[in-house]
């Protein structure tokens, strides 16, 4: 029998090599000559450059920045050639800010447009951004404005780039933009289909993540919904109604209209990067995995991803998890679940003793394919 072993990460606990690893470890203490391909992936979210580092030969580029609140941090991307790899947590990431920090009124995005400016200088021709994983609900105003953009409210004023902001533009000014356009391809990598504003966009589904109270949310939201209508009137594009501009707090649709940049499924672009599909359809199991399944699951995940693949080859899926909202749609196709949850008395005991539990979870599978 032929194993894949294809998990994201468990998010805050171990990384996707990680959990192939611990599996590994679990089915060998029972098959010890059991064929495994381990194949850690991500969905364009944090820890996308470290499967990437998996992969690949990459160069790192340290790199000093502002932070979600506009202190300096040190963040870094990767590059080979002329591509670029930015992960916009590393700079503009929920995880760089204490509980009490996190308000997406006051954040931005700035930090991601230093990282994109500075590997633009160094050659790249072609950015690839992650844009999981941020603290901010500023619809890319601050990348933007790290790039040369100038945002204005009706009475002239330069406005700072953050979400409390967004409702105030009048005017946008790229008279300072520092990089050619017509030079350089933006992909921007992401895991969700939201629209830019509304009751499923932005501001209404992940700002209260970001700390915003509900009558944040709806400021923030007509703040998207006045950007949206801004960008049209200077000619940018309508990028209102687009699945995935909501994406990272409106990053996705800012990257398209400020940078001619084009979305792509994150989970899609990790099965493309690693050619997993030509090891799937040679495979008896698939082992499959992240954080949590729930209603976001089937959303472009990375099980939902995998299950489709193995659904293509008509190949069983199993599911090893840190937790799971049951019950579990029947569209993934699911053989079983395991979780960490379940073996544990308490989330914090799940979370540090996960690469462990994963252990002995494998086992478990390992026995459970033997009868």
């Amino acid at each position: 029998m032929k194993i894949l072993l294809a998990p994201d990460k468990f998010k805050g606990s171990i990384s996707a090599h990680e959990v192939c690893e611990a599996l590994s470890k679990g089915i060998q203490k029972v098959h010890p000559n059991m064929a495994l391909i381990s194949k850690p992936l991500a969905d364009g979210g944090d820890g996308s450059l470290a499967v990437l580092d998996h992969y690949f030969t990459l160069k790192t580029i340290n790199k000093i920045v502002q932070d979600p609140l506009g202190r300096p941090i040190k963040a870094h991307y990767k590059m080979t050639d002329k591509s670029a790899y930015i992960e916009m947590s590393v700079a503009s990431g929920l995880a760089l800010l204490n509980p009490a920090e996190r308000n997406c009124m006051n954040t931005t995005s700035y930090g991601t447009g230093e990282l994109i400016r500075d590997a633009f200088e160094k050659g790249a021709t072609t950015i690839f951004l992650f844009i999981g994983g941020s603290a901010t609900n500023d619809g890319g105003i601050g990348i933007a404005n790290a790039l040369g953009y100038q945002f204005y409210d009706s009475k002239g004023q330069l406005l700072a780039p953050i979400g409390r902001n967004l409702v105030l533009i009048d005017r946008i000014e790229k008279s300072s933009l520092s990089i050619d356009l017509k030079s350089i391809q933006v992909k921007v990598i992401c895991d969700v289909n939201n629209p830019f504003h509304g009751k499923n966009g932005a501001a209404y589904i992940y700002a209260p993540q970001k700390g915003a109270n509900r009558e944040e949310v709806i400021h923030l939201d007509r703040g998207l919904k006045n950007l949206a209508k801004c960008l049209t009137k200077y000619a940018y594009s309508d990028i209102a109604t687009v699945s995935g501009a909501g994406a990272a707090g409106g990053v996705g649709g800012g990257a398209m209209a400020f940078l001619n940049a084009q979305l792509q499924s994150g989970i899609q672009t990790f099965l493309d990067i690693t050619e997993i599909e030509s090891v799937l359809k040679n495979c008896d199991l698939i082992i499959t995995g992240e954080g949590k399944i729930d209603t976001q699951t089937e959303q472009g995940k990375v099980i939902s991803g995998v299950c489709q693949l193995a659904q293509k080859y008509d190949k069983p899926v199993i599911a090893v998890c840190g937790d799971a909202d049951f019950p579990i749609s029947k569209t993934l196709g699911l053989q079983a679940v395991y979780t960490i949850r379940s073996r544990s008395n308490s989330l914090e005991e799940a979370m540090q003793t996960a690469a462990d539990k994963v252990e002995a979870i494998g086992e478990s599978i390992a026995y459970k394919i033997s009868t």
